[in-house]
């Protein structure tokens, strides 16, 4: 949960279905309020007052079918619970790397999972959508009963309307082979480490998805001695091949030099979250994006020194290796592609300001952009300045016919959006 920036709502609905979300929304749209929606609070877009915030944590009904191969998941189901109820069946969501993020709202801005490149985007694997509308009408949305709608709907994010639930497809995994390669940035050259993992990267079969992470821990009491004041680089993978073929494709990547660590193995669909083992407590914390057609190593060599330890702060970088079937054409909004990669940076808010490291990501973001497409809404944390980069020309015309088509005066202000 997002503890870093203010939400002060004048009037709170704490909506357990449809009904009560109908009658928000009713409520706003009288009263000409703006209207928000938050699950879990990750993905606030920065600070808002005032208006109408609807809070869908308690719709968290989660349903399987495994016949169909479905999942019908509720506005305020978080992904852990979506594993948890779908490896029962010996399948699988396209989930992301956090258990306690909200599903349905990870899913409307794309949803880039832990086996994107070898399944898609989550928002690809939408069977239907359950929506209120600006108008107070639930609507059930496909893509043969309204398929500009539903296109708009996945990843539009929460521009046109309160999704109250999806019908997603999950897909026959019950285990694959994964965990994380660490080195110590002091004892490794962090470029040589990125060097050889971009070159790694470049003969991949799509059945292996894969990140680098770079960071500075904190010489905190609470974390394991092994990592206190350490500067790692990491080196995450999932795939679902065999657990022979895994070793044998990684094999690269532990020649780069000496580990620290190496959890590499094979294991059951339910343990994936530990590969990542992203923090599940609140915390305040400023992020941005950028997506890349290429990757340039020098260029983020140079982006790795200016966050690493030379950095007047703690900055948590992630480089996504893209590509696959996360490239493969679907009914949605969800732009860009064709990128090869994705770049994150994640900034603590322990007393450094927002202006502070918004000038540090965009000197980092600047050693990268000859090569930059766009941004992710997924990870476009606090950033709600610069709505135009989150999708191309073509899909934010589109955006912009269905918003003012379903929300033409604008209910839904506290997300991002068209400009």
């Amino acid at each position: 949960m997002q503890t870093g920036f203010a939400t002060r709502p004048a009037l709170v609905f704490g909506a357990t279905g449809t009904d009560d979300v109908v009658a928000a929304v009713s409520h706003a749209a009288g009263a000409g309020l703006p209207l928000g929606v938050q699950a879990t609070g990750h993905g606030v877009p920065g600070d808002w007052e005032g208006g109408v915030l609807i809070s869908t944590r308690r719709m968290d009904t989660v349903r399987i079918d495994p016949g169909t191969r479905t999942a019908t998941v509720g506005a305020g189901a978080r992904w852990g619970q979506v594993v948890a109820a779908s490896v029962a069946h010996g399948l699988a969501p396209l989930n992301g790397t956090a258990p306690s993020v909200g599903a349905v709202s990870y899913t409307l801005g794309g949803g880039l999972g832990i086996l994107g490149r070898t399944f898609g985007y989550a928002a690809d694997h939408v069977r239907a959508v359950d929506v209120v509308t600006a108008d107070g009408v639930p609507r059930h949305v496909t893509a043969d009963s309204d398929p500009e709608l539903f296109w708009g709907l996945l990843g539009g994010g929460a521009q046109l309307g309160v999704v109250t639930s999806l019908e997603i497809g999950l897909v026959p995994v019950a285990r694959l082979y994964g965990g994380a390669l660490a080195f110590d940035g002091r004892e490794v050259d962090p470029a040589d480490v990125l060097r050889g993992y971009e070159r790694w990267t470049r003969t991949l079969p799509d059945e292996v998805t894969s990140s680098l992470a770079a960071l500075v821990y904190p010489d905190l009491p609470q974390l394991p001695p092994h990592l206190r004041g350490r500067y790692l680089l990491l080196i995450r993978i999932a795939s679902t091949g065999s657990a022979a073929d895994g070793e044998r494709l990684v094999a690269p990547l532990r020649e780069i030099g000496p580990t620290v660590s190496d959890t590499l193995h094979e294991m059951p669909y339910a343990e994936s979250p530990a590969i990542h083992g992203d923090p599940d407590f609140p915390h305040a914390y400023y992020g941005d994006n950028v997506l890349l057609g290429e990757l340039d190593p020098a260029a983020g060599a140079e982006l790795l020194a200016l966050t690493g330890p030379a950095a007047p702060s703690m900055h948590v970088v992630q480089m996504n290796h893209l590509g696959g079937a996360l490239a493969r054409p679907a009914a949605n909004a969800v732009p860009y592609r064709e990128a090869g990669w994705l770049i994150r940076i994640l900034s603590p808010l322990d007393g450094t300001d927002v202006a502070t490291l918004r000038a540090l990501h965009a000197e980092a973001f600047g050693l990268v952009a000859p090569r930059a497409l766009g941004r992710s809404l997924n990870f476009a944390f606090g950033g709600n300045d610069r709505p135009q980069d989150l999708y191309d020309p073509e899909t934010l015309k589109r955006l912009a016919v269905l918003k003012a088509t379903y929300d033409p005066a604008n209910l839904f202000t506290y997300h991002h959006g068209t400009p």
